[in-house]
């Protein structure tokens, strides 16, 4: 499969290698100093692009990729409130594909998993208040992650005495996120249901950086063989 990268930073270079020894050929290199790169023969030659960068730039990087035929595996995360829709509909009416995922790690998947199934059993027992707190290393843009989003996302849909999560927020029917940014963490998120009587937590500890990277790599052989916008959740049945 030929692969394209854009975004060169150390997520990239992991990308890069665990690409190589999957038996991939990387065809384009794109980072912040060769932007004109997304013109060229080579970056249009790509089966999929895989796409690591910043909330700001994502989805003009999806444009790019999309006007030369290639699909996006990205794990840019931050853009969704603002271009979720036209994503939607680009990969829905236009034709293009997208594969998004918040985190790409197969720990995670399974982690998000178990996080839904707890939640549906949860839902019977109103003494459990639930909270979370995601810790990552001081360089990350957007807070909460959009891991945390995502598990957030999945509480709600299977408590019913959460509608919404918040950002430190405490409050009825809020689902309260704390961020820690410590050092160079790579990824912890923890999910805390207490009661009066007792506490139940369920951890998904990063240890490095490779298991996203792999998951990555893992969603652009899937993409290469399916269209439209593609998640997780498509890859993996749990």
């Amino acid at each position: 499969m030929k692969i394209a990268l854009i975004g060169y930073g150390k997520m990239g270079k992991m990308i890069e290698q665990i690409a190589l020894d999957r038996g991939h050929e990387i065809v384009s290199i794109i980072d912040i100093d060769n932007q004109e790169d997304f013109e060229s023969e080579a970056f249009a030659s790509a089966d999929v692009a895989i796409e690591f960068t910043s909330p700001m730039t994502a989805y003009g990087n999806f444009l790019k990729a999309w006007a030369k035929g290639v699909k996006v595996v990205s794990g840019s995360t931050g853009w969704l409130k603002e271009h979720g829709d036209d994503v939607r509909k680009a990969c829905g009416e236009d034709g293009k594909t997208l594969f998004w995922a918040s985190n790409y790690s197969i720990g995670v998947a399974i982690f998000s998993a178990v996080n839904k199934y707890l939640a549906k059993i949860m839902n019977q027992f109103e003494q459990y208040d639930v909270n979370m707190v995601e810790t990552h290393h001081v360089h990350k843009l957007d807070a909460p992650s959009g891991t945390a989003i995502t598990l957030a996302e999945g509480i709600i849909e299977n408590l019913d005495r959460k509608q919404k999560w918040g950002l430190h927020e405490t409050a009825e029917g809020v689902l309260r996120i704390d961020d820690i940014r410590r050092k160079e963490v790579p990824g912890i998120h923890t999910i805390t249901y207490d009661s009066p009587e007792d506490m139940i937590t369920i951890t998904h500890d990063a240890h490095s950086r490779r298991g996203f990277a792999l998951g990555a790599v893992l969603a652009a052989e899937f993409t290469a063989k399916n269209s439209g916008l593609l998640t997780i959740d498509d890859m993996f049945k749990f």
